[in-house]
């Protein structure tokens, strides 16, 4: 086929994040304004920017049955879910416990799919209780524990079969899941046999096909090649007498990380969706995360200092590895600006960009091309809406930092800063180490 070929140019600061009288700002607030009030690290989302990326969805599906089920392992805070949700997002869930998020922030179980390798019998009960639109199976010996507890529960569980199409996503290993060495779904070539498993077992109703071949796709190939497949074996299942009429392609598109750097464009997605799939007469449920969250957020944070070293320069930040693990995990680039605008015609001095922790790997850029920056100053790690916050932990005893949503002028705390004081009471001392326990 002719694949449509509008690539995004990604350039920063865009969208919601714009210099304005020489600071950064969110829509109408600038950066400055929040590190003064809620202290840094802190993260910062934009609604303008999640609307505009929910819209680049919906707009180019808006001809299509397509449900649209946000991802929630990419940011599970409850105001991003509510904000999408009041856009029309279901959810997909990869827990009972991003479940109870979702239905927390308004989304609805009857909207929600739940995936995942690894399902325990308490959720798959919690998740048909609470009346799930779709549960994604991955494997035989889930297909027959799924089975004995909707059996138990006297009730009809609706079901996907997500299969792994063997297909490389050309992105980054540890977020590739659609090769036949990845661990999730089922083997291609005993998809057939998979479905009429669950088909013969009582207590499930298989009425779908699920895919996810990974995440960060910066071409839509990769999406056409699996869904192509996908095509044919909805063909043969249906010969098989097994009525499928849902198909779940997954998630959605990479997002910018450099500047830069060329995307595909959401009508060219939604293009290779309909050419391969449109004619198949099924429901389509997407599952972005990623690109509906990346772009909407930033970690804010400040200069603690500037290091001189024989062979280096280090600038040192307040926020580290465990506020943002992405580039010690995945090696990710993140494009880091000052808040302040630099000057015009203002020099570049290379820096590798760390942290506090007491890990070589507490580091965000290596011989990074910066404009002047001291102490005190506040810098901007872009693209940080998704896999930031939400894979944070408190290694080396640092609290999580909260987060703040913006909203045109307006701004609020959305997760306030946990304190040492909220971290030690989630711990106890046995009796024989407690000396008022006696």
């Amino acid at each position: 086929m002719t694949q449509p070929t509008l690539p995004k140019t990604a350039t920063f600061p865009s969208g919601a994040f714009q210099y304005r009288g020489g600071a950064l700002h969110v829509e109408d607030v600038p950066l400055a304004r929040i590190a003064a009030s809620v202290g840094t690290p802190a993260y910062v989302y934009s609604t303008a920017e999640l609307a505009a990326n929910w819209h680049a969805y919906a707009d180019a599906f808006a001809d299509a049955p397509v449900d649209i089920c946000y991802a929630l392992k990419a940011n599970s805070n409850l105001a991003v879910i509510r904000t999408l949700a009041g856009f029309g997002a279901g959810a997909d869930v990869v827990s009972s416990g991003e479940l109870e998020r979702a239905m927390a922030a308004g989304i609805p179980a009857s909207r929600c799919v739940f995936s995942g390798v690894g399902k325990s019998w308490s959720e798959m009960a919690f998740a048909l209780k609470a009346g799930i639109h779709q549960i994604n199976v991955e494997s035989f010996p889930e297909l027959e524990m799924l089975s004995a507890v909707a059996q138990e529960l006297g009730v009809t569980a609706p079901i996907a079969i997500r299969v792994n199409p063997d297909v490389d996503a050309e992105t980054h290993g540890k977020i590739a899941t659609g090769r036949k060495e990845d661990k999730f779904g089922i083997d291609w070539a005993h998809a057939r046999e998979a479905f009429a498993r669950a088909k013969s077992l009582p207590g499930l109703n298989p009425v779908g096909v699920a895919v996810h071949i990974g995440s960060q796709l910066i071409k839509t190939s990769p999406f056409e090649s699996a869904y192509r497949k996908l095509a044919g074996l909805v063909v043969q299942l249906r010969e098989d007498g097994i009525d499928i009429r849902r198909i779940d392609v997954g998630g959605g598109l990479g997002v910018p990380y450099r500047p830069n750097d060329h995307l595909a464009d959401h009508k060219a997605y939604a293009a290779v969706v309909r050419q391969t799939l449109g004619h198949l007469d099924c429901h389509i449920t997407l599952e972005p995360g990623r690109s509906l969250v990346a772009t909407a957020g930033l970690l804010l944070s400040t200069v603690n200092f500037v290091k001189e070293g024989l062979h280096r320069r280090f600038l040192v930040l307040d926020a580290a590895m465990n506020d943002l693990i992405r580039p010690s995990l995945y090696e990710a680039w993140h494009t880091i600006l000052t808040v302040k605008e630099p000057d015009a015609g203002a020099g570049q001095v290379s820096m590798d960009v760390v942290g506090p922790v007491c890990e070589s790997g507490d580091t965000f850029a290596k011989e990074r091309q910066m404009p002047p920056v001291a102490a005190g100053d506040l810098v901007a790690l872009m693209t940080a809406g998704a896999y930031g916050a939400v894979m944070a932990s408190t290694y080396n005893s640092r609290p999580l930092v909260p987060e703040v949503l913006v909203q045109g002028s307006d701004w609020s705390v959305v997760r306030h800063r946990q304190g040492m004081a909220e971290l030690l009471a989630m711990e106890a001392m046995p009796p024989w180490l407690d000396p008022s326990a006696g």
